[in-house]
């Protein structure tokens, strides 16, 4: 059970995120983006990227009803974070939406039919505990955040204001969003610090972004999107795995204890720290 100052933390910290919000970071998926700086002669792969960013945004019911489940029981500012995520993350959607129309590079019919695809399919919660879904979120909001900013730089160098605005939008708020998520991870650590490094650990070994299984073809939009953006795996381990855990003040010295202790635990057959749900 999370302490009374577990609670009090989390709620400064959501009202700070949301007075920022408020003053700082609001923005219209219409009005606020260019589109007389699009250039439609940008190559067909940028769409695909745009349309593969859409399609992972797109699943926002699942990850609003998914989110809201998981932290429900624990606080409210997690709660009222869950709820604002949504909103902010709706935006990101909108705006994709209307540079593949506006570009010619979609019809309504096309983007009709693309959406009512992803329904098919629906996306499950990864991890099974608040805390654990904090540090999911951490380092799944700053992985988008690394990669919207790839393609902002490349929709630049291609000339085309309207695309590249749009992804340094949606960039902004997901930065906004892990630096939330970082700060709560760090709130858990005081509270538990062992058992809160054995969830980043488990997390770690687990973790995929969320479009796979459920975007069609995402492997080979995947593909694209790395040759496009430059990514592989090191560009994550340097660019959000390694900042986040350094943040985060853990040292390499306390993930090999958990690592080891987690294989200690799998040859006795018995639960490690992170498999056991807090909130």
């Amino acid at each position: 059970m999370a302490t009374f100052e577990f609670h009090d933390k989390l709620y400064k910290k959501f009202h700070k995120f949301f007075d920022d919000a408020e003053e700082k970071r609001r923005w219209h998926p219409v009005k606020d983006v260019p589109w007389d700086k699009i250039n439609k002669d940008v190559p067909d792969d940028f769409a695909l990227c745009a349309e593969t960013f859409l399609g992972v945004e797109s699943f926002l019911p699942d990850y609003i009803r998914g989110g809201l489940t998981v932290v429900r029981a624990s606080t409210l500012a997690q709660r009222w974070f869950a709820a604002n995520w949504g909103y902010e993350e709706l935006k990101h959607s909108m705006a994709l939406t209307e540079w593949l129309l506006r570009s010619g590079k979609r019809t309504e019919e096309q983007m009709f039919d693309f959406h009512s695809s992803l329904m098919e399919e629906e996306w499950q919660v990864p991890f099974n505990t608040a805390r654990q879904m904090t540090i999911y979120g951490t380092f799944q909001e700053m992985a988008t955040f690394v990669i919207y900013l790839r393609h902002e730089k490349l929709a630049k160098e291609f000339g085309d204001g309207a695309l590249a605005t749009c992804y340094r939008l949606n960039a902004r708020d997901e930065c906004a969003h892990a630096k939330f998520y970082e700060d709560v991870v760090k709130c858990y650590l005081d509270e538990d610090r062992e058992a809160t490094i054995a969830d980043i650990a488990f997390v770690a070994a687990n973790f995929q972004m969320p479009g796979v299984g459920i975007v069609p073809d995402y492997d080979k939009r995947v593909e694209v999107m790395r040759e496009e953006g430059k990514m592989d795996r090191d560009f994550f381990l340097k660019k959000v795995y390694f900042p986040t855990i350094k943040h985060w003040g853990i040292t390499r010295q306390e993930l090999v204890s958990v690592a080891a202790a987690r294989r200690r635990a799998a040859r006795a057959n018995k639960p490690t720290t992170a498999e056991t749900p807090l909130a």
